[in-house]
């Protein structure tokens, strides 16, 4: 197996690994993102709060990844787009960061008022405010628009180059729009963070790189293009 086969299977399992653990963060984040983000810890969900940053953590890594084993590829054919696209995933990977944080600060405090430390009511429903709006902040510059420039970037070059299909990387270019197009509308308040609409727009990115991940997983990258990229 050479090891540009070996490098698409790996660059394949992040892109499966960063949309799995990015699933189950958002899932184990609800607790710590509701109304009783307070009672989190009192009501036995400490663990769970805790391995979401786990699997928030682990996306950051697979993001960066990701970032790191497409850009030898990529620069090869124009150095200044594929720097781009290497910023904008690692600055994707700084906001999703930053939100674990505001995440962690939840819980923080949520042992500090199952101790007993933290009586100030008041106090304690503007910091949870304030968390909680950082932490949507920070999901939605981040998977949304930081992703959304990153894709396209990528799957431009993806396309140029042709060593996966043009078709599928043409499909990346649209999904990515639309994934910006979808932090726009929350940001204006004309959709829900978890609405059924957001999701119908924001959902084909996702299945973008699914497709893209086994597509390099199964096929890997086109030999005859990636033999003429090197060529260069």
């Amino acid at each position: 197996m050479t090891r540009d086969r070996v490098n698409g299977i790996i660059i394949g399992v992040f892109y499966i690994v960063a949309a799995v653990t990015s699933i189950i963060a958002v899932v184990l984040y609800k607790p710590v993102l509701s109304d009783q983000w307070y009672m989190t810890v009192i009501n036995g969900h400490e663990t769970n709060v805790l391995l979401g940053a786990i699997n928030d953590l682990l996306l950051v890594v697979m993001a960066i990844g990701t970032a790191v084993m497409l850009f030898p590829y990529l620069r090869r054919w124009n150095e200044h787009i594929a720097l781009g696209y290497l910023c904008f995933r690692f600055m994707e990977a700084v906001f999703i960061a930053i939100g674990i944080v505001s995440i962690l600060g939840l819980l923080s405090i949520s042992i500090q008022y199952e101790t007993g430390d933290f009586t100030n009511e008041e106090n304690l429903s503007a910091i949870g405010f304030m968390l909680q709006s950082l932490y949507r902040w920070t999901s939605q510059l981040g998977p949304n628009f930081m992703l959304g420039l990153n894709t396209v970037l990528y799957s431009y070059l993806l396309f140029r180059t042709a060593i996966v299909p043009k078709l599928l990387a043409l499909f990346g270019m649209i999904t990515a729009v639309m994934v910006f197009i979808a932090g726009l509308l929350e940001m204006f308040g004309l959709v829900e963070p978890y609405s059924a609409v957001k999701g119908l727009i924001a959902l084909p990115v996702g299945v973008y790189e699914m497709s893209l991940a086994f597509w390099l997983i199964v096929k890997g990258f086109h030999k005859k293009n990636l033999g003429k990229l090197k060529a260069k």
